[in-house]
């Protein structure tokens, strides 16, 4: 597969530039940021996620077998940090409740489990070498400390970190958090989020939300 290389640290790549995998979905201007990690966004920080071009000459699942297969499915103004791993379905065939976990040949097509699709809502970031495990949901505007193994679903505007990732503070008060929810500001048009830009860049929520009042919502 043809690798997307990365010249500095400080370059970075809109994934709908990028992406060709038709079970990965991607919004607008969200972003992979790979150079330390030298992998193709779809050939090392997404990985066992049947679909990219050499999987597709090489076996169908859903044709041979029947799967029902995982997606990965990014919002928008998402950042995902060089050395991200986001592990997808491609491996669900070992059973810790069978006598072995080992994948025999035979049993494949029976032994494969889907794990839900893998969601990274809006807003979020995802730091340096975090490791989001199949079928977790990051919520909008969350924070995954670099490092972290994130085994379950991650809530709106709370920062987690560790391994196994947990808790660390919500963002905002629970009031701001939910205006955010309301608002959504990564749904709309670029002209009214380039317009709102200096108070993107500041703490003021309620500033925020009156210029939604008075430009989105009205």
């Amino acid at each position: 597969m043809k690798k997307h290389q990365f010249n500095h640290w400080s370059e970075t790549k809109f994934l709908k530039d990028i992406v060709t995998n038709p079970m990965i979905e991607v919004g607008d201007y969200s972003y992979y940021s790979g150079y330390y990690d030298s992998h193709h966004f779809e050939d090392g920080c997404v990985r066992y996620l049947w679909g990219d071009e050499t999987s597709r000459k090489l076996f169908n699942p859903i044709e041979d077998f029947g799967w029902h297969l995982d997606k990965l499915i990014i919002g928008n103004y998402v950042c995902i940090a060089s050395g991200v791993i986001i592990l997808m379905g491609g491996n669900h065939n070992h059973h810790p409740d069978w006598i072995t976990v080992y994948p025999f040949v035979d049993q494949i097509e029976s032994s494969y489990e889907p794990k839900g699709d893998t969601i990274i809502e809006s807003d979020a970031w995802i730091g340096m070498n975090a490791m989001i495990m199949p079928g977790v949901k990051i919520g909008e505007g969350a924070i995954v400390a670099a490092g972290s193994v994130v085994v379950k679903d991650v809530p709106p505007y709370t920062i987690v970190g560790g391994n196994p990732a947990k808790k660390i503070r919500k963002r905002f008060a629970d009031h701001e958090i939910e205006k955010l929810k309301e608002m959504r500001w990564f749904d709309w048009k670029r002209e009214k989020i380039e317009q709102a830009t200096p108070i993107f860049s500041s703490s003021s929520i309620d500033q925020l939300y009156e210029f939604y009042q008075r430009e989105i919502k009205s």
